[in-house]
């Protein structure tokens, strides 16, 4: 009888032993989340943490998609900087063509990267977008000199939105911008040599698949650099503190179609160009949205490409003609 005690005993031990060890287990060892279908940046070695960034990246496309969701979804103009809050790289190309009377300088540029330089916009947090850019390059040639170089530097530019509704909340949207332009001090005219700073108020209405954007904003000089022939002073007192007013109109055709029509007009209260004005008008037009890729499951990867041809209407214009190239992708 106490052998047969002695073996129960020790077959029950052995019985429980598998059940206390994964009962041990359970309280040792932290509780991971479980694993995700593989994606993009899945780290198998800690897959917990790569699962947090992964939720925290998800988190904040959805923060992006909702915050453009609350607003028109109409397309960034060639020229005028658009009160819409977008996500994208973007590259532009100028060929311009100054005036050659009291205003104009002659000079023809070709202008890699447009005057913002290529750029990364960004939607870090709801009604804010961030845009930080590389000087463009420049080349340069005419009755000032030839030159080429990096144009000045845009420093940054930051938007906030004050209000907006979709199309099918009411087709509106105001936003403030403030942006600074740092100079390189190339030479040629390539550089204005003024650190400039910007501040803006852009608004837009869409009726249907018809829009208009609207920009209002002046240049004001905080220093500046020496030029040939200028000092700091000089160049400040030329430059004075134009007033910039943009206005595009735009129409949606068919599904990547957006022919659209800008007017951009310049006052010079002051400066160099005193009491003069200049209009260009710029016809053109942009296809896209074209689906390359998808972000998310929700969030698709675009391509996005225009053309447009700025010509000046006004008497002896600083610039006389512009043609506008742009491509771009949003994500």
């Amino acid at each position: 009888m106490k052998m047969l005690g002695l073996s129960a005993a020790i077959a029950a031990a052995f019985a429980l032993t598998p059940a206390c060890a994964h009962a041990q287990d359970a309280f040792s060892v932290p509780v991971k989340a479980p694993s995700p279908s593989p994606y993009p940046g899945y780290d198998p070695i800690n897959p917990y943490v790569s699962w947090q960034s992964y939720q925290s990246f998800q988190s904040w496309l959805t923060m992006v998609s909702a915050t453009q969701h609350a607003q028109p979804s109409w397309m960034t103009p060639l020229v005028t900087v658009t009160p819409r809050l977008e996500q994208e790289y973007r590259s532009d190309f100028y060929s311009q063509k100054n005036g050659t009377g009291s205003q104009g300088n002659g000079q023809q540029l070709e202008n890699f990267g447009g005057p913002g330089g290529n750029r990364l916009e960004i939607i870090p947090a709801y009604n804010l977008e961030a845009i930080v850019a590389l000087p463009s390059y420049v080349s340069a040639n005419g009755p000032k000199g030839d030159a080429r170089g990096w144009g000045d530097y845009p420093m940054f530019l930051f938007k906030y939105r004050f209000m907006s509704a979709n199309e099918q909340s009411g087709n509106y949207i105001v936003t403030a911008f403030f942006q600074m332009s740092d100079p390189l001090g190339t030479p040629a005219k390539i550089s204005n040599n003024i650190l400039t700073a910007q501040p803006t108020l852009a608004f837009g209405k869409g009726w249907g698949d018809f829009d208009i954007q609207m920009t209002v904003s002046t240049q004001i000089p905080v220093s500046a650099l020496a030029s040939p022939g200028n000092t700091p002073s000089m160049n400040m007192a030329n430059f004075g503190d134009p007033i910039l007013w943009n206005t595009t109109f735009q129409y949606h055709f068919f599904e990547y179609l957006w022919p659209e029509f800008e007017v951009n007009y310049t006052y010079y209260p002051n400066g160099e160009h005193s009491g003069l004005s200049q209009v260009l008008l710029t016809p053109g037009i942009i296809f896209g949205r074209f689906k390359i890729g998808m972000d998310s499951p929700t969030r698709p990867i675009n391509l996005i490409v225009g053309a447009g041809y700025q010509f000046a209407v006004t008497p002896n214009p600083v610039i006389q003609n512009n043609f506008v190239g742009t491509v771009r992708v949003t994500f």
